[in-house]
């Protein structure tokens, strides 16, 4: 008996915290690089691919960017956007935490409402 309410238990909050989860970043839009930025083409063609659902294939691009330009606020920032969709929260939070640092002067990865939950602020 004591199994089952337990089981019920873990699935009610499974069911509840799914959604909250998925819905975090729900309306966060992907950032596009300062011009002339390293990362600048492999952003916009992840940005493309964002807009489309195609989460794997912008999470590629934002990678690239990243490795394009380690010091890109703004790669960190939407490779963490497309790693929360893809599920991968740990590897969000990482690149979330690398955008907040490297983006001090951008208002909006410093305001960013999925940044927020996500490093618990």
């Amino acid at each position: 008996m004591k199994l089952a309410v337990c089981l019920l238990a873990v699935s009610a909050l499974w069911y509840v915290a799914t959604p909250a989860l998925a819905d975090m970043g729900k309306d966060a839009v992907p950032l596009k690089a300062p011009a002339g930025s390293k990362a600048e083409t492999h952003i916009a063609a992840g940005i493309e691919h964002y807009g489309k659902g195609h989460w794997d294939v912008a999470k590629k691009h934002f990678s690239e960017a990243e490795k394009a330009d380690p010091q890109s606020a703004e790669a960190h920032y939407d490779l963490a956007l497309a790693l929360d969709k893809s599920g991968d929260h740990k590897s969000a939070v990482e690149h979330f935490q690398r955008a907040q640092s490297l983006g001090k002067d951008n208002m909006e990865i410093q305001q960013s409402e999925i940044l927020k939950k996500h490093l618990k602020m």
